[in-house]
């Protein structure tokens, strides 16, 4: 798979993102704890100082994996490790973390009345990177959020440069893409987001190491492109660096700060 020329002219912003990755509890309806995120918790999180931008993505209960069978490959999403959503937390700069210490005590004693696990992956900065892929009328009416684990015998190194400098440009140069936002992700340390009375159990082999967002204008072109020659293009280069690939179909992308302001009313 060749660079596009054209992916190369696209605009690219360059951020520091932190995703917390979240399961609700089990012990209440699903859209109990999902409503609760929606609401209650999330006006904890957008209060925190520093922010650029926060968005909730919601994902669908029903997440088999949308990646197709790649030999080698954990395409299927493991029942028991499927996630709720995940919390995007965008900074203004790499000092604003500091900045929202307090929140973040409070977001650690809500935790438990919504969430059973939590984990955080972060990244340095420049590491979040959203391209410029829609015209300016152009909305996004489906998404995937896809998770890659890579293998243990690829450096940390070549698969950021894989993600950043190959995979990147190519789905940005398909001209299919409506939204496209990677992560690649430092390793994963636990007291990073050790919050009480909430698990945060991560087996070396379940850890990941980058993510990627993929905006559709709809779930038609969604369908077309996740059973169409592309993707397996992709999968064929992923192969030898990529361990598992989970597509999540995304129900929701709530954004409740942006641009640095606390909006009024969540933005989907």
């Amino acid at each position: 798979m060749s660079m596009p020329p054209a992916a190369v002219q696209l605009d690219v912003t360059k951020h520091l993102t932190s995703s917390i990755l979240l399961w609700v509890r089990t012990d209440q309806p699903r859209q109990t704890g999902m409503d609760y995120w929606k609401g209650p918790h999330s006006g904890i999180i957008s209060a925190t100082p520093g922010l650029q931008e926060y968005r909730q993505i919601h994902l669908a209960e029903h997440n088999p994996g949308r990646w197709p069978t790649t030999g080698g490959v954990e395409t299927s999403i493991p029942v028991d490790r499927k996630i709720d959503g995940v919390a995007e937390v965008t900074f203004r700069s790499a000092l604003a973390p500091a900045q929202g210490r307090t929140q973040t005590k409070l977001a650690y004693q809500d935790e438990i009345n919504v969430f059973r696990r939590t984990l955080l992956y972060a990244g340095p900065p420049n590491s979040s990177r959203w391209y410029d892929v829609a015209g300016p009328d152009e909305k996004v009416g489906a998404r995937v959020l896809v998770y890659l684990r890579r293998t243990d015998g690829a450096g940390a190194g070549e698969f950021r440069k894989f993600v950043n400098k190959q995979l990147a440009p190519a789905l940005a140069g398909t001209g299919v893409l409506k939204e496209l936002r990677t992560q690649t992700f430092l390793p994963w340390i636990e007291k990073l987001w050790d919050t009480p009375n909430v698990a945060h159990d991560n087996p070396h082999d379940q850890r990941f190491h980058a993510s990627l967002t993929l905006g559709f204008t709809d779930t038609a072109a969604r369908d077309a492109f996740f059973t169409g020659n592309l993707i397996h293009d992709l999968s064929d280069q992923l192969t030898p660096l990529t361990s598992a690939i989970h597509a999540y179909d995304v129900t929701a992308a709530l954004t409740y700060v942006k641009n640095s302001e606390i909006l009024p009313h969540y933005q989907e």
